[in-house]
């Protein structure tokens, strides 16, 4: 699996969630099943079936993580650069609209609705290895469009 950058933050939270399913979560579906088995009539348990189905979830999301977790590439978050580059700040605007402040991050930590957009989404992908002043082209899957970059912290 290639590597995934990951903010020092974000990393941590990421070790929380682990650290939470591990234990709490992984006990609280131990015991579902252990009800949901001691109800008896198992041939239309939907308890049962609904256990199983979020212990599968559970393990799966745990192994996810692990693998998340041991390949992350931490992004400094003090390194100063005027290329924008994961970590990166950026201040950008479409003509005619707003401008918008976004985050360089990498994609198990992008969250639009909070200004962290994925490296490797058509905007993060089009901003990498630009600077302040630069007119981008930008190819979505919505059509192609053009951001001009304010600033970059």
């Amino acid at each position: 699996m290639p590597s995934s950058y990951l903010t020092r933050e974000g990393f941590e939270r990421l070790q929380q969630e682990l650290e939470y399913l591990r234990t709490e979560k992984r006990i609280e579906v131990a015991d579902r099943l252990r009800e949901a088995l001691e109800d008896g009539e198992l041939i239309e348990n939907a308890e049962l079936e609904a256990a199983k189905n979020e212990q599968s979830f559970v393990e799966g999301r745990i192994k996810e993580l692990e693998i998340l977790l041991s390949n992350a590439h931490l992004i400094d978050d003090n390194t100063k650069s005027e290329m924008i580059q994961v970590g990166s700040k950026v201040k950008v605007q479409e003509e005619g609209l707003e401008p918008e402040d976004y985050i360089i991050v990498g994609a198990a930590e992008a969250d639009p609705r909070l200004g962290r957009i994925s490296n490797e989404s058509p905007l993060g992908k089009s901003l990498l290895n630009h600077k302040a002043g630069d007119r981008v082209k930008v190819e979505a899957p919505g059509g192609e469009f053009e951001i001009d970059i304010l600033s970059v912290g």
